[in-house]
Parts: structure tokens; C-alpha cells; sequence
């Protein structure tokens, strides 16, 4: 694990109106407060970060279904300029524990399995970022 990352768990796969979103950060003393929040508790600003990364996950289809995703905020990404120079941008990734609907086996993806875990919407980056603030 990272020094700062959101976990979300869904305790219903498939099922996305139903979580537990735990931030953990790293503090200048070296503890990890934990901070948990539910869908009830999120505030409806940070509504569309959510709603990014459900839209990421419901692209895994029907066969896989994620009970637990980890989010770290990151420059990672890599756009291609018209120009043809590379450039940094954040983004958040993910990283995804599933359940198969009929095996019920587990596995985990990443981005390198689904590019949609690269979120590079506003919303997604301005709400990690402000967990990340808020705990410093």
C-alpha cells in the first residue's frame, strides 16, 4: 500500500448504491487515520467522482462483479500532444478485487486489464485530492 489511497467496498457485487469508502493517508507522524464514510455519508458534490468510478467498473460486465477497489491518485497517464510531446496528467487508478458471478472465484484487475481504470475525470481527481488534504 501507498502512503494515501481511497478503498472502496461494495458489499453487494453488482450492486453499486451500497458501499463503504475508507481513505487512508499517511500523517507527518506516520499514522494512517482511518476515515469511513458510506453512500449515505458522501457529500453531494463528490457524487460525480463516485459515478466515475462505478461507470469504470460496470465496463468489467456481467460475469465479473467488484467487491473492492483501491484508488491511488497519480501523474501516470500519458496524453499525446498535437504536437507529438508527451504529457503528465493526473489521474486516478484503480485497482480492482472482483468476484466471478457463476465460479464465485476472485481476481484482481488492473489497468493494464481495463484502460477504463484510468480516471481522468475533474471530478475523480478533485475528490482524491481533497480526502488527501483533508487528513494531512
Amino acid at each position: 500500500m501507498n502512503n494515501s489511497e481511497i478503498q472502496i467496498q461494495f458489499p453487494r457485487p453488482g450492486e453499486w448504491g451500497e458501499f463503504t469508502l475508507t481513505a487512508i493517508y499517511q500523517d507527518k507522524g506516520g499514522y494512517r487515520p482511518p476515515a469511513r464514510y458510506t453512500q449515505d455519508e458522501i457529500p453531494a458534490e463528490q457524487t460525480p467522482a463516485m459515478q466515475a468510478v462505478v461507470a469504470s467498473l460496470v465496463g468489467m460486465g456481467e460475469d465479473w462483479q467488484a467487491v473492492q477497489v483501491w484508488a491511488r491518485l497519480g501523474k501516470d497517464v500519458l496524453t499525446l500532444a498535437e504536437d507529438g510531446a508527451y504529457t503528465m496528467i493526473d489521474a486516478v487508478s484503480l485497482t480492482v478485487e472482483a468476484v466471478h458471478a457463476e465460479t464465485k472465484g476472485r481476481r484482481i484487475f488492473t489497468v493494464s486489464d481495463y484502460p477504463a481504470f484510468i480516471l481522468t475525470d475533474p471530478a475523480a481527481v478533485e475528490f482524491f485530492q481533497a480526502l488527501h488534504y483533508l487528513y494531512q
